[in-house]
């Protein structure tokens, strides 16, 4: 199964970049024994429309031109929270039963549009906390490599 991140923004270089590329290179190791590939990350820019709901809709629009089949996880505020171990059986779930892939999907700075996490399989949240889009895609992917780590039995996570 093919694991991807799709994100509203481009980061810089920098550590944000650093620690995203270090746990997404862990879970690109990890992954090869599992049946799991990726993560592969898409950057899709910012809409510079005028208007919020405007901006949303097309990136929207960019998000479903790169959505693969299989899972489609949103990550938004209004979210139910899920503890990881739960996160790393969703994902083996759609893996044992033959799903192409599972993307994550991070909104821009107005947040994701209706139509998204109408579409999506599952509507996640990393909390009430208003983040940084950069810190984020960190905690997605680390959330990634963790649940690869619970799949494998491997001592990183402990609960």
């Amino acid at each position: 199964m093919r694991l991807a991140v799709i994100a509203v923004g481009r980061l810089k270089d920098g550590p944000e970049r650093a620690l995203c590329e270090r746990y997404r290179e862990r879970a690109v190791a990890l992954g090869r024994g599992l049946g799991l590939s990726g993560p592969d990350i898409v950057e899709i820019g910012e809409s510079r429309a005028r208007r919020p709901e405007e901006r949303r809709r097309e990136e929207a629009r960019a998000i479903f031109d790169r959505l693969s089949p299989g899972l489609a996880i949103a990550l938004d505020e209004r979210g139910t929270s899920q503890g990881s171990e739960a996160f790393a059986a969703r994902l083996e779930t759609a893996r044992d039963a033959g799903a192409a892939g599972a993307t994550l999907i991070i909104g821009g700075a107005d947040g994701l549009d209706a139509d998204v996490r109408d579409r999506a399989d599952l509507t996640l949240s990393f909390g009430a906390l208003t983040m940084p889009h950069q810190l984020v895609r960190a905690l997605a992917l680390e959330q990634l490599y963790r649940a690869m780590t619970i799949i494998a039995r491997h001592p990183y996570h402990r609960a």
